[in-house]
């Protein structure tokens, strides 16, 4: 099985440290809940990154180097180089995640 590294950004850990701070606010077991299903779902990428799809609002731009898991709410934006698996952002799916994306992706 190919094993691949999993580096988080900087704009990632804050996304991902920003959404469990917000749930905690209301429930620090869900904000660990979220924290845990996050953290298992990224760590399938270390042997199959191509599994999450092609983020659809950058294909319709014409970028297809950008992929994503989803645990619902929250998209995982990810891109595959070589060996090495480079987690971009954690986004609430239920706010405009187009002008998000194409504001962070397109500088």
């Amino acid at each position: 099985m190919n094993k691949y590294s999993v580096l988080w950004s900087r704009t990632a850990e804050k996304d991902l440290e920003a959404t469990v701070e917000f749930i905690a606010d209301d429930s620090v077991d869900e904000a660990l809940s979220v924290l845990r299903k996050i953290r298992d779902k990224v760590s399938n990428l270390f042997s199959m990154p191509e599994r999450g799809r092609v983020v659809p609002e950058l294909r319709q731009q014409g970028i297809f180097i950008y992929r994503e898991l989803i645990v619902p709410p929250w998209r995982i934006i990810y891109k595959i180089s070589g060996r090495i698996v480079y987690i971009f952002a954690v986004i609430d799916s239920r706010r405009n995640a187009e002008d998000i994306l194409l504001e962070r992706f397109t500088r």
